[in-house]
């Protein structure tokens, strides 16, 4: 009976043991996905706002061409008309 009692001791401990492993590598897990989510909610974010700054770099070029077509109209058409003929060879 004597061999009997160590050995289930020593099969309780090794149960505490395991369960308190399982329990430390379950929050390890938890803290490094919470960890990579908040990156992915980061990155969201930044990407959001050079998203915006794209769109609003992209409006104001396009407002910088019309007026520079409205105060050039004739040496506007006459890019316009160099470019094509460019393109056209390029093209061939």
């Amino acid at each position: 009976m004597e061999n009997v009692d160590p050995n289930v001791n020593r099969a309780r401990d090794t149960e505490e043991n395991v369960k308190e492993t399982i329990s430390n590598v379950s929050q390890s897990a938890h803290k490094a996905v919470d960890k990579m989510t908040n990156m992915g909610y980061q990155a969201t974010e930044a990407l959001g706002e050079k998203g915006e700054q794209l769109m609003s770099a992209e409006a104001e070029m396009i407002e910088n061409y019309r007026e520079y077509i409205r105060n050039y109209p004739i040496r506007s058409v006459g890019i316009a008309v160099a470019a094509g003929f460019f393109l056209s060879r390029l093209l061939r």
